[in-house]
């Protein structure tokens, strides 16, 4: 993809382009909602990108062209509204961001580029596409122009874009996890204070499959805040006997379960998934460490179940993908991954059994649904850099 990028650039712009960025789609290993909660999660990197060939100019002008879209775009930092095509909001949302927290703010204001980017991440499968396209922009115009900004800040302006020239109110993992990754490793992060470690993920015990259910229910985004009401409802319940909590992430289950009675059913089912995969990702964690995959399965098949059952948020396509895989030997875990209610679910297997497995899923898939669901393989791989 890379070398198709870099010849683009050529045939759009008609000269060679200067310097090629790649920045990566992401994965979440475990920890499903549980990030605005104040809790934990285990994103990784993976080896799907989006590519960027970027050259300077004087002109006062952006020009950015995009592969998959095949559509052009221009124009200036200093433009008022943000250019119409979705994609391209993304770009100028990153400017604005960087131009508002940066010391030469006069100097940036009259940046201009010509660039061409394209990528082999799937859209629509979960694996946050436009974060990698933020972090592409921000990571590459911080290094083309000297800014001096660490990868941490980088990642805050993707997320800064997202909430104020996409509308989108998501938090932090996405761009962490794209901009922060590293090869064979998955990163602990703690979504309040942004601490985060490395896990090691050895690729050559345990392959990664995504299936794609290629189904997205209308009920995604209301239910989702509905959950998050939900939670916050039980917090400020249980702050009456526990003042100092702010999230859940300051609540045992003990706690929980000692006033049960002050929690509706639904709140009480929220309340404890999300303090029990907590829980549950240490647990992984540990066994990672271990190299200990019978243990680390057993902690994704839990997480699968707790979204399924207490957090409500899987699907009958989720299910049906998850369970065909419990009696496959060599098949450690699977759970949905993401928001819930369709998308991918993410499998963890012995590599010699790929073929076999691939085959076995999507026959159940086919017979029970009448379609077959998209298979992605991937590997944990690089965060946003140049090439």
């Amino acid at each position: 993809m890379k070398s198709i990028i870099e010849k683009k650039f050529t045939e759009v712009f008609e000269y060679g382009f200067e310097q090629t960025f790649a920045s990566p789609g992401r994965i979440n290993i475990i920890g499903e909602h549980t990030d605005y909660n104040m809790g934990f999660v285990l994103p990784a990197a993976i080896d799907k990108c989006i590519y960027g060939s970027f050259a300077k100019k004087t002109n006062g002008s952006i020009r950015i062209y995009s592969y998959n879209y095949q559509e052009f775009c221009e124009f200036k930092v200093s433009d008022i509204e943000a250019p119409k095509q979705q994609w391209a909001k993304y770009v100028y949302g990153i400017t604005q961001e960087i131009l508002k927290g940066i010391k030469s703010r006069d100097e940036f204001s009259k940046i201009s580029f010509d660039c061409v980017f394209g990528g082999d991440i799937p859209l629509g499968a979960g694996l946050s596409s436009s974060a990698a396209l933020e972090n592409l922009f921000s990571f590459a115009l911080n290094e083309i122009y000297h800014l001096g900004l660490i990868k941490e800040e980088l990642a805050k302006i993707g997320q800064a874009c997202e909430h104020n020239y996409v509308g989108v109110k998501c938090g932090i993992m996405d761009q962490f996890a794209s901009m922060m990754g590293e090869e064979s490793k998955v990163i602990k992060l703690d979504c309040r204070n942004l601490d985060y470690s490395y896990f090691p993920f050895i690729q050559e015990n345990m392959k990664i499959i995504l299936f794609d259910t290629k189904v997205k229910h209308s009920l995604a985004s209301s239910e989702y805040n509905v959950r998050r009401t939900e939670c916050e409802q039980g917090v400020e319940k249980m702050k009456k006997f526990y003042p100092k909590i702010t999230s859940l992430r300051d609540v045992t289950i003990d706690q929980i379960d000692k006033h049960r009675e002050l929690l509706s059913g639904k709140e009480y089912d929220r309340c404890s998934y999300v303090v029990e995969e907590n829980m549950r990702l240490f647990k992984a964690c540990e066994a990672l460490e271990k190299n200990d995959l019978k243990t680390f399965g057993t902690q994704i098949y839990r997480s699968h179940s707790g979204l399924q059952h207490k957090y409500e948020v899987s699907c009958i396509e989720l299910d049906t993908l998850v369970y065909a895989t419990k009696n496959v030997d060599g098949c450690y875990g699977a759970r949905m991954m993401g928001g819930g209610f369709g998308g991918c679910t993410i499998n963890f297997i012995r590599p010699d059994i790929e073929e076999v497995f691939i085959n076995k899923i999507t026959k159940t898939f086919y017979n029970k649904l009448g379609k077959h669901p998209e298979v992605i393989g991937i590997q944990i791989g690089k965060g946003t850099h140049k090439l």
